[in-house]
């Protein structure tokens, strides 16, 4: 557990430096720009476009910092623990969640995002979860609809349909 605390608040007090810096980037299109100069408030339009992402990034950096701190001085109960981070139940835990979220992103290429969510959230409740199989059926499905129409229909946001593009073509001709 110690060792964990500091690599984690050290992974992501790097994280936090890599997002100030990228959210002080001016705009791709302007070449002219300087560097955090988005990153305040700009006069007569309001906050610059790295200014949220800046700021909460530097809010980020300092949560680090008094983990590191606190981790140094002994004073969290994580520091002070020689458990292992994860146990054996927890590792295969993470390893069938992880393994279904890169199984999730590879089909997304190949069933698009709402084929794929389908087959994630059957996995999930049924399998991972022992949900009756009404209710899984009902949210695996549930979910991909009101996302569609949240996203392609209301947002106008088209995501991916991989090799199942044809089955949205008469819903586009309906909604859009």
């Amino acid at each position: 557990m110690r060792r964990a605390e500091i690599v984690t608040a050290v992974l992501l007090g790097l994280l936090s430096i890599y997002l100030m810096w990228k959210s002080g980037e001016g705009p791709s299109w302007d070449p002219d720009s300087v560097r955090f100069a988005n990153i305040g408030m700009i006069e007569g339009e309001g906050p610059g476009s790295g200014f949220w992402p800046f700021w909460l990034s530097l809010i980020m950096l300092i949560s680090c910092l008094w983990t590191g701190f606190n981790w140094w001085r002994g004073k969290t109960p994580p520091s002070q623990s020689d458990q292992p981070y994860l146990s054996q139940h927890a590792k295969r835990m993470l390893l069938r969640v992880g393994g279904s979220l890169i199984v999730f992103l590879a089909l997304i290429h190949v069933i698009g995002v709402y084929g794929a969510m389908v087959v994630f959230f059957v996995y999930y409740l049924r399998f991972l979860g022992h949900h009756s199989i009404p209710r899984t059926v009902a949210i695996a499905v549930a979910v991909p609809v009101f996302s569609f129409f949240f996203f392609d229909v209301a947002m106008r946001i088209v995501l991916p349909k991989g090799y199942l593009e044809p089955l949205f073509i008469p819903l586009y001709d309906i909604f859009l």
